[in-house]
């Protein structure tokens, strides 16, 4: 019978760490447990909302040109406040409390935005009506004999 050198069973190489001598594997283990400690320690500050605010003064911004000045003063103010709040919260690196004033600010904004697109709505249907009201009596007048 001929010698198959496919079928011919291989030992398994040892595990690395019955080669690492236990020494080393300690070594290992602490520089892990440190990296871990590290990244814990980092990440309990969180990432800043650098996102969040952008969008925070973007919805200021647009609620800003959708004239809220006058239409909706309160929340505007509101959000600029909250925007404010946030931005200082940040540079204190207390990023959580940054982001949720971002975010309520961002509400905010988007609130005096609409009640300012609704207060354009409602002025623009007060003059249709007045221009149909006209065009109403002008019919009138012209079609008595």
């Amino acid at each position: 019978m001929k010698h198959n050198p496919f079928t011919t069973a291989v030992p398994a190489p040892a595990p690395a760490s019955a080669t690492v001598a236990p020494a080393r594997r300690l070594a290992r283990g602490l520089a892990v447990a440190s990296l871990v400690v590290l990244l814990g320690a980092c990440a309990s500050k969180g990432v800043a909302p650098v996102a969040e605010l952008a969008t925070a003064r973007a919805s200021i911004a647009q609620a800003e040109s959708a004239g809220a000045t006058q239409s909706a003063p309160v929340e505007l103010l509101a959000a600029r406040d909250k925007l404010s709040r946030a931005e200082a919260a940040v540079r204190d690196e207390q990023f959580e409390q940054g982001r949720r004033l971002a975010t309520l600010a961002e509400a905010d904004a988007e609130l005096a935005e609409r009640k300012s697109r609704v207060a354009k709505a409602q002025s623009a249907a007060t003059e249709l009506q007045r221009s149909n009201d006209l065009l109403r009596k002008e019919l009138e007048r012209k079609t008595r004999p």
